[in-house]
């Protein structure tokens, strides 16, 4: 009995394979069809996007003996300082990480757009020319006759972009990558030319240094009239005593980040003028458009099949 029930079984098992070969090979012209239609749109998807380049930066936080004899010296009056209610500054460590997240952050890079004026070709730009080195502009979002935005809100007149915008816009294009085990980070930026991609970036390391390095003098020069409004006001000579080290300290911390324009990372490699495309990939956006289609289309001839059948009548 047993016998039998899994012959009847094995033999539904091959009618069932049978009819599935038989819906698909009837389907066969659907499938070529389908599957050659969503080759030709990837192809000439894949055709109609335009090149895009990544230039790529590599830094390490600065490590020098003046910020390593500050930081013992920090170590030393960091109590006391503490006590008068300043901060005489922490390791180079701490400055790097803390640029690193500034780096990311909407303040730094919308003031890093306006400083560099990079509204049009971070927004309007929709291709690069090889032969004559420039930007292709998107007409109708950027008149670069009259320099006017063109887009239109929703109330219907011509706005420019956001900081907001602005903001998303640079950082999908933004890449920062910290290897941790060797103490190093990437920076890199793409776009479609090759020559701002690498451009960006420099600039990029740049006004991040000069970033860290500003707001460390604006910080040692508060500590300063702080120390020296404390000195006024007591009469201890040892607590004048204590204030004056500390000013010390922080004059120190003063000269070697105004003798540093690398502050908080040192470049290891500049980034060069890529060569090579990053993106888009075609022959994979033509691979994954050709199966996608073969997929759909098998899909769509055994539900005909398998629906026509179930609707006709026995």
């Amino acid at each position: 009995m047993q016998d039998k029930m899994q012959t009847v079984s094995v033999d539904d098992s091959e009618i069932d394979l049978r009819e599935l070969f038989s819906a698909l090979w009837a389907g066969k012209v659907l499938i070529v069809a389908f599957t050659s239609a969503f080759a030709l749109a990837s192809v000439v998807y894949a055709l109609s996007l335009a090149d895009q380049y990544r230039a790529t930066a590599v830094i390490a936080p600065s490590q020098s003996g003046g910020a390593s004899m500050l930081g013992s010296m920090g170590s030393q009056l960091g109590g006391l300082a503490s006590l008068a209610g300043i901060n005489v500054g922490g390791s180079g460590g701490g400055e790097s990480q803390q640029a690193l997240e500034i780096m990311r952050s909407q303040a730094f890079i919308t003031e890093f757009i306006a400083d560099n004026n990079l509204e049009v070709p971070l927004v309007a730009a929709d291709g690069w020319s090889r032969g004559e080195n420039q930007l292709e502009i998107d007409d109708e979002i950027y008149s670069t006759d009259s320099n006017t935005w063109l887009r239109e809100s929703k109330l219907g007149a011509a706005v420019e972009p956001t900081s907001w915008e602005l903001y998303q816009a640079f950082l999908q294009r933004l890449g920062v990558t910290e290897d941790k085990k060797k103490g190093l980070v990437s920076v890199s930026i793409e776009h479609f030319s090759p020559q701002l991609a690498s451009d960006w970036v420099n600039k990029f390391v740049v006004a991040i240094n000069e970033h860290m390095r500003q707001r460390k003098l604006q910080e040692v020069n508060r500590n300063i009239e702080y120390l020296e409004v404390q000195i006024e006001k007591t009469a201890i000579a040892d607590m004048r005593e204590v204030f004056y080290e500390i000013i010390e300290g922080q004059i120190k911390s003063k000269m070697l980040a105004e003798a540093s324009p690398e502050y908080a990372f040192s470049t290891v490699n500049r980034a060069m003028t890529p060569e090579v495309k990053s993106k888009p990939k075609r022959a994979i956006i033509c691979v994954l458009g050709t199966l996608l289609g073969g997929i759909l289309a098998l899909i769509l001839v055994l539900l005909r099949h398998y629906v026509f059948n179930a609707n006709r009548p026995r």
